[in-house]
């Protein structure tokens, strides 16, 4: 039986990505550096994911729902893998080169491309829906209190 790899916590820095998310998807994500992303395990392939993410600023250590891409994002035909974090909360400004902590706890769906931006902003908007029902269970919300998140 293969041992799953959630939760899977990491840590990284929030770096410039392809200034997509905000603009052309409605979707403004925390791109994390590429070392966070070669040190992913194996077990977690290419797909959207959900969990934790704990912003580390002077003024904010607050956990928020989040949704994470890990992939090439083969609608745009990326060469080079990243793992891209949507904090599921409004803010008003950019956090480049501030550390994002994030617990990955389950698999949404695999990394696929789509048709137009319509059909890719429509499983944008699943992924986020099915991700608050996710992490309001109580199995996910007992994260809330884990070591990892604190100070």
């Amino acid at each position: 039986m293969l041992k799953s790899p959630f939760p899977y916590f990491t840590l990284g820095t929030i770096v410039r990505g392809f200034g997509r998310g905000s603009k052309e998807l409605g979707c403004p994500t925390a791109n994390l550096d590429e070392t966070t992303v070669e040190n992913l395990p194996t077990a977690i392939d290419e797909g959207v994911y959900y969990g934790w993410a704990q912003l580390l600023t002077k003024t904010n250590h607050e956990i928020y729902k989040m949704v994470t891409s890990i992939g090439t994002n083969p609608f745009y035909n990326n060469e080079k893998k990243t793992i891209e974090t949507h904090i599921m909360n409004e803010f008003t400004n950019d956090f480049y080169g501030e550390q994002l902590k994030i617990v990955l706890l389950g698999k949404i769906r695999p990394m696929k491309t789509f048709q137009n931006l319509n059909e890719l902003t429509s499983a944008i908007q699943q992924d986020i829906t099915a991700a608050n029902c996710e992490l309001n269970s109580n199995r996910c919300r007992q994260y809330l209190n884990h070591s990892f998140f604190k100070k």
